[in-house]
């Protein structure tokens, strides 16, 4: 896989994701639908966004490394919230540390929903390449 990411403004050195992301000759792509903190019983968290965000990010990780892809080969991670604000205050230290500990450079779209599954407060989608 070749990868390429195109961040033509200077203020895109500020954010935790780039413009685009293109991928030449991938080995597979991993479509991954929303996850949100559910735990491995199908108990959907009660817990605040920060928290939620903890076991998104763990959800995540076991679906993609359990198809036999890896974090770094996300291309694209959308985030969906029921606020963007609450995000902002109380989750962006974590998202941009898991961002960094995995090393990605992603296309990234954040989308305030009026509501999620269950009351949930935070969903991620990932597409994955290798």
């Amino acid at each position: 896989m070749e990868k390429r990411t195109i961040d033509p403004w200077k203020w895109g050195e500020q954010t935790n994701s780039v413009q685009a992301v293109e991928i030449k000759q991938p080995a597979g792509t991993l479509y991954c639908s929303g996850q949100v903190a559910i735990d491995a019983e199908g108990r959907p968290s009660t817990t605040d966004m920060r928290s939620q965000l903890q076991q998104v990010f763990q959800n995540l990780e076991q679906l993609i490394s359990e198809a036999g892809y890896e974090c770094q080969g996300i291309v694209r991670l959308n985030v969906y919230t029921t606020s963007v604000a609450e995000f902002f205050t109380t989750c962006t230290d974590i998202y941009q540390g898991w961002i960094a500990r995995h090393g990605i450079k992603q296309a990234t779209t954040m989308v305030e929903v009026q509501g999620l599954f269950a009351g949930l407060t935070i969903e991620l989608e990932a597409t994955v390449v290798k």
